[in-house]
């Protein structure tokens, strides 16, 4: 049995319980008992392994874990039926630490429309059940299903009840996410003082679900009204929007010990490897902005904020992401500024001379601008593109191609040459064909297309690409590249280079191939 302290939170798990009811999630009993053991890596203190009077196979799960998995105390739930407990009781038997879990609905509405119950019979139910399942088991918990929406007398009577009957953990349920914080908060006030009356052994508790976006706030205003038990779900699964996340509390107490004066057992760097298993078994992805576990928990990529960052973590990291088993992370994209990009340089070895960093910080930000965020693969590219000649004698400023089905391929090419602007239109053999004619017509002289090769680094509709071509004028072989989230674009960039090379050429500058 667990007793209530002043100081120490439990963390009771039902990932594999109310979690695995979502729509969707179907647990076979090898993937339950990988979940149960993780959550006791993970140390919480009682794992809802399931529901074994619901199917055999949830039987089977509850039974391997309370078999094979130790530390925390393994519960099952069951309704206020005779048979429910006995099969929950067999379920759980074999675990070194087990709990019998009776749940019965007060609300008007559930005793009415559901139970067809008057609440005198749902009080008898409540006695009788408790009393059969502290016969088989010393751990029993109660709850009163639905019970903000309950009348609170009611749910007190209840509460009594059960106690008298045996339990020793009194958990409220917001079975409908309905409450907010400071109703709940007066609940939960008012069971802890009426039905514990004094008693240590009387831990209360609470199950928060999430319609109205309060689960969290939910339970973190019930412990500070003296709830010492909550019940969540790893990743905040379950029902409809879910339950109270596991990892949230944890980390909001630990975060606010100087709020919540409660500690927890949990090894905190297990927590992104759980949700991590969890997602993957239950097929149910983790948001990207997910407090704690999401993959942007971490990550910076406003200039401002990566700034901080990179001056002390603490400028904008309230927790110290390897509590989590996470790490941070500074994404560049349009917002990034040089601080950021300057110290992805620095990580991937490279050193930039001032002109060269300016000239790739310029092409980073153009690019970002349409792709969103860039990767090391698309950091090295536009290094190699932008410091890949050291003075263009033509630079690219512009692009457009028009034509169709019906139209041939023109592409007109704006283009710098000193400071004099030049345009040119061509018709080609496609868009890329084209835009080498119009390209060939800026520089005024011909070249011959050797090699033409698109290599994708990243994936999606934005893919980056770097494209590399080999051109000929004369004797002589040039070779350009170019990098775009557009493969025409980065064709026209890649020539632009190459016949860079040749104009230089051509003007007694260098000689030989390039």
């Amino acid at each position: 049995m667990t007793t209530a302290t002043a100081d120490r939170l439990i963390i009771f798990d039902t990932s594999l319980r109310d979690g695995e009811q979502a729509p969707g999630i179907a647990l076979s009993p090898d993937d339950k008992v990988a979940v149960a053991a993780q959550l006791a890596r993970l140390k919480v203190d009682v794992i809802e392994a399931g529901f074994p009077a619901s199917s055999p196979g949830d039987f089977e799960a509850v039974h391997r874990i309370a078999t094979e998995v130790k530390g925390p105390i393994i519960a099952a739930l069951a309704r206020t039926h005779p048979d429910d407990i006995d099969r929950a009781a067999a379920a759980v038997a074999p675990a070194e630490r087990s709990r019998i879990h009776v749940f019965q609905s007060t609300s008007p509405i559930h005793m009415e429309q559901m139970l067809n119950m008057t609440p005198d019979e749902v009080l008898t139910s409540i006695a009788d059940s408790v009393a059969r399942a502290r016969g088989l088991c010393e751990d029993v918990e109660f709850s009163p299903q639905d019970a903000t929406r309950s009348d609170p007398d009611f749910v007190i009577e209840a509460c009594k009840v059960a106690v008298a009957a045996g339990a020793t953990t009194i958990n409220i349920p917001d079975t409908v996410g309905y409450t907010m914080p400071d109703e709940f908060a007066a609940l939960i006030g008012r069971v802890a003082e009426e039905v514990r009356e004094g008693r240590d052994d009387i831990v209360i508790s609470t199950h928060c679900h999430n319609d109205l976006g309060m689960a969290v706030a939910n339970s973190l205003a019930a412990i500070a009204a003296g709830a010492r038990q909550i019940e969540c779900a790893v990743n905040g699964i379950g029902e409809r929007a879910g339950n109270t996340s596991t990892e949230e509390i944890i980390m909001a107490v630990k975060t606010r010990h100087d709020h919540y004066p409660v500690t927890v057992a949990a090894d905190t760097t297990q927590i992104f490897e759980t949700s991590r298993l969890v997602s993957r078994l239950t097929g149910y992805p983790v948001q990207y902005n997910k407090a704690v576990v999401g993959r942007n928990a971490f990550a910076h990529e406003a200039g401002i904020h990566q700034h901080g960052v990179l001056k002390s973590r603490q400028t904008y990291e309230i927790m110290d992401p390897a509590d989590v088993g996470q790490h941070s992370s500074l994404v560049l994209g349009k917002h990034s500024g040089r601080a950021a990009f300057s110290d992805a340089l620095s990580k991937m070895g490279v050193r930039l001379e001032d002109v060269d960093f300016q000239r790739a910080f310029d092409r980073f930000k153009e690019l970002a601008d349409r792709k969103g965020e860039i990767s090391e693969e698309g950091l090295k590219a536009i290094i190699e593109e932008e410091t890949g000649i050291a003075a263009d004698v033509v630079k690219l400023v512009g692009l457009h191609l028009r034509g169709g089905d019906q139209e041939p391929p023109v592409a007109t090419v704006r283009v710098t040459r000193g400071d004099e602007p030049i345009e040119t239109s061509a018709e080609g053999d496609g868009m890329v064909n084209a835009a080498f004619v119009a390209l060939q017509d800026a520089f005024g002289f011909p070249a011959t297309l050797l090699d033409y090769r698109v290599v994708p680094f990243t994936s999606g509709a934005d893919a980056m690409a770097e494209v590399s071509v080999i051109i000929q004028t004369g004797p002589t072989t040039y070779s350009g590249r170019g990098v775009s989230t557009d493969v025409v674009e980065g064709s026209a960039r890649a020539f632009v280079a190459a016949l860079n090379k040749a104009m230089i050429d051509r003007n007694g500058a260098l000689g030989g191939d390039r």
